[in-house]
């Protein structure tokens, strides 16, 4: 069997790959439009996007007040909740080593009242 040189399979599949490719459609060109017709085209096209424009600075401006409104009715409510919450006496740390001290102070007494009137020395015993 005669082997084909790999130069022409790389051609052939070059060639096969463009054939199958789709061609590309060329849109047709628009008919000859004087250009007074063209000039009013794009003064048409201009006002419509200027009066989008404005729609738009119009909305935006709305929204922006808006926006400032709310902002600054939850800054007064910031201030009032602030305003009505009371500081607490103690920390969070604080509060734990109260009760850690509590707890000590209960647990000597609890302590010192089961030993009763035992004043005998205890010793180890070796």
């Amino acid at each position: 069997m005669r082997s084909i040189p790999l130069s022409l399979l790389v051609a052939l599949v070059l060639i096969g790959s463009a054939a199958q490719a789709e061609e590309e459609t060329v849109p047709p060109a628009p008919a000859p439009v004087s250009v007074d017709a063209d000039h009013q085209v794009l003064e048409q096209r201009l006002a419509q996007s200027e009066q989008l424009r404005s729609e738009q600075e119009a909305s935006s401006t709305v929204q922006l007040q808006r926006l400032r409104q709310e902002n600054q009715r939850l800054r007064m409510q910031l201030k009032e909740s602030q305003a009505q919450v009371q500081p607490s006496l103690l920390s969070d740390t604080q509060t734990w080593f109260a009760l850690g001290a509590g707890l000590s102070l209960v647990s000597i007494f609890v302590g010192a009242l089961l030993r009763g009137n035992r004043k005998s020395r205890r010793e180890w015993i070796n």
